[in-house]
């Protein structure tokens, strides 16, 4: 198998080692990106070619970092075995311009601590809810794993849709939400600035009446080897 390896040299030495032969992302079978920062820069891109994350915090989608666990992999890479599966990519949307491309979640937050601001939520063309907290949290299944779960969301299947929580409602009752694939956040009152943030990176300030309008645009193929089973999730 053709391998990219980015992010560790070591790593890409071991599969060297292993059999595998090392070649760009453009010409790879296979990417393998070591931590989450390098594996949202490749994947948001949505690139043709699979992405095996390494030491990414994505439940059984990523690969331990453990030396035993990349060696097993490393095997199993250099057999060709394992199999694709499709994940989301979000676009954000303000004013109709694109300000960025996520695989993980999107969230509008007050940047000021413990200021609460006021938020409407519409699937589609359809208002869903409105409710005062920290922030709104949207989230594709691999950002489910991650802050989102910790908020409250539930941890969703690939292919199932974008779970919608609330980050610290000012109430004693929440829910959550499972949407499909096109989700409108909107500012409807603020009592402190509020940030977009889409996969941890803090892009603008989003004023009141301002809307963020989350699509899903595009897919990107993560590669699941055979011991990465589903089970690792009871670990989360």
């Amino acid at each position: 198998m053709k391998l990219a390896v980015r992010g560790d040299d070591e790593l890409a030495q071991a599969a060297a080692a292993a059999g595998a032969t090392l070649t760009d992302a453009e010409t790879a079978d296979l990417v393998v990106t070591v931590g989450e920062a390098e594996f949202v820069a490749v994947a948001r891109d949505a690139p043709e070619t699979p992405v095996l994350p390494v030491g990414a915090d994505l439940g059984p989608f990523s690969l331990s970092p453990a030396r035993d666990d990349l060696e097993d992999a490393l095997d199993s890479l250099a057999a060709a075995e394992g199999s694709a599966v499709a994940h989301p990519v979000l676009s954000a949307t303000v004013d109709g311009d694109e300000v960025a491309r996520g695989v993980l979640d999107a969230m509008l937050v007050t940047s000021e601590p413990a200021r609460i601001s006021e938020y409407e939520v519409d699937f589609g063309d359809e208002r869903v809810t409105d409710f005062r907290s920290d922030g709104v949290v949207v989230a594709t299944p691999l950002g489910t794993h991650g802050y989102a779960h910790a908020a409250g969301a539930p941890v969703l299947q690939s292919g199932t849709g974008l779970a919608v929580v609330p980050v610290s409602p000012f109430s004693t009752r929440s829910s959550t939400w499972v949407a499909d694939d096109d989700v409108t956040l909107t500012v409807a009152r603020d009592d402190g600035p509020v940030s977009l943030v889409v996969d941890g990176a803090e892009l603008q300030f989003v004023e009141p009446h301002q809307s963020v309008r989350l699509r899903v645009v595009d897919t990107v193929d993560l590669w699941r080897l055979p011991e990465m089973r589903l089970d690792r999730l009871e670990k989360l």
